[in-house]
């Protein structure tokens, strides 16, 4: 899930929450109309107006529930919910994700939902996309945005290279995508780039795909970090294209994401490993004439599983309505509703009948090919991991910035990994 800097959003957040005070938008007027207050993190233009026209739309239906819009950013949302937690002033509807709830919902801010959802929803969301808003068999959140890792590809240097077009049904494995990333390497523009600046979610995310995991809980519940075989072969391979066969760009391990996008546009990368929702930043900046495609990232023991983090709606635990505040959510996630929010956010909706609306499955800009890759999305390998946030600051981050520019080799890594992260984790876990 991409958080991108939005200063002025979390400018409006602060300034709306001093207006509303939030929590006492949940109580009933003196009118007898219940006001819940929604906190929103939609950014995206076409997000934003598909979330508040929805508002506005239950707004007209529902006369004795009224909802109110706030605008929330992602640069700042887990302190100022925290802050509002503490200080009692909560949104009745929290928009978030699912790998920021584990600490709200152990501390008892989210309210548990189980006996509030209706069966459509529990029924039309996957098992496996419910696994990541569970704890301790309370389930604190809706899961209902999803966006999995793509290669986005210049089309014409792809074609060009000769090189096999890889499908959902036909990938590349990690050798192969090695020795593509090669044959694209010629003076002037390397194979791939990796944007490894925030690098812990995207190895962890898609080693997956080699049968990682890192994270194990054993049978008394408490979770140990490993290093077996497969989670050596997505951080190898990366490390391989830049150290030894100078296929991916050093430069770009210190970018983000968007920071790759003019040199994709320029020629000088032919890949890049991106969030699905990066293909609304190119279709609005390449440059006319430019084409460009989506491929799904390679594949091995485990196929094309990668651990994503779900985009989530929760209700908080001292809020006064919390029945009418998941009628809302359901409202909102209706499978119709539920196509306009991934649409509007270029993502893919968790909803299997929103999943099969034809109109998320056209080959423009890519969308068949990232539905095709949903049944292989997986909860994040660290999603219920306390002490997680602190182990990928103070140990992974570094450890593995040092592995990809080839400071350190496998050996330092799995040690600074394990025994560094498993000291942490134990603090956690007393």
């Amino acid at each position: 899930m991409r958080r991108l800097p939005l200063l002025a959003a979390a400018v409006t957040t602060a300034f709306a929450l001093l207006l509303t005070g939030c929590s006492g938008e949940g109580d009933r007027g003196t009118d007898g109309v219940i006001r819940l207050s929604f906190q929103s993190l939609a950014w995206q233009k076409e997000s934003v107006d598909a979330n508040r026209q929805l508002v506005r739309e239950w707004n007209a239906t529902h006369p004795g529930i009224q909802v109110d819009y706030v605008q929330g950013s992602w640069d700042n949302v887990h302190d100022q919910l925290l802050t509002s937690f503490e200080g009692g002033e909560a949104p009745d509807i929290i928009h978030d994700a699912s790998d920021d709830l584990a600490d709200f919902a152990y501390g008892g801010y989210l309210a548990d939902l189980r006996t509030l959802l209706p069966g459509r929803l529990t029924r039309d969301i996957p098992q496996q996309s419910w696994a990541t808003t569970t704890f301790d068999d309370g389930v604190y959140g809706v899961p209902f945005l999803q966006e999995p890792k793509v290669l986005i590809a210049n089309t014409k240097i792809l074609e060009s290279s000769g090189v096999r077009i890889p499908t959902p049904e036909k990938p590349w494995s990690w050798p192969e995508f090695r020795q593509v990333t090669e044959k694209l390497t010629k003076k002037g523009t390397y194979g791939v780039a990796w944007p490894l600046k925030e690098p812990v979610s995207v190895t962890l995310n898609l080693g997956l795909s080699a049968g990682g995991q890192l994270f194990h809980r054993g049978a008394d519940g408490k979770v140990t970090i490993r290093f077996d075989e497969g989670d050596r072969v997505m951080p190898g391979a990366v490390r391989d294209q830049v150290n030894s066969d100078r296929s991916a760009a050093r430069s770009a391990l210190g970018m983000g994401g968007s920071d790759t996008l003019p040199g994709f546009f320029g020629g000088k990368y032919a890949m890049v490993p991106l969030g699905f929702s990066y293909r609304q930043q190119v279709v609005e900046q390449a440059p006319e004439g430019f084409e460009w495609t989506v491929l799904p990232t390679p594949a091995g023991s485990g196929g094309l599983a990668q651990g994503v983090s779900p985009q989530t709606l929760s209700v908080a635990e001292e809020s006064p309505h919390k029945k009418e505040a998941v009628q809302f959510i359901d409202f909102l996630l209706r499978p119709a509703n539920m196509v306009r929010l991934a649409r509007g956010d270029w993502m893919l909706p968790t909803g299997t009948e929103a999943l099969a609306d034809p109109a998320l499955h056209t080959r423009e800009n890519g969308w068949a090919t990232g539905t095709a890759l949903a049944r292989a999305l997986r909860p994040a390998p660290a999603q219920s991991v306390r002490g997680y946030p602190e182990w990928k600051d103070k140990v992974a981050t570094p450890a593995l910035q040092e592995y990809y520019s080839g400071a350190i080799g496998t050996d330092e890594l799995k040690k600074r990994l394990v025994d560094d992260g498993n000291r942490v984790l134990a603090r956690y876990q007393r």
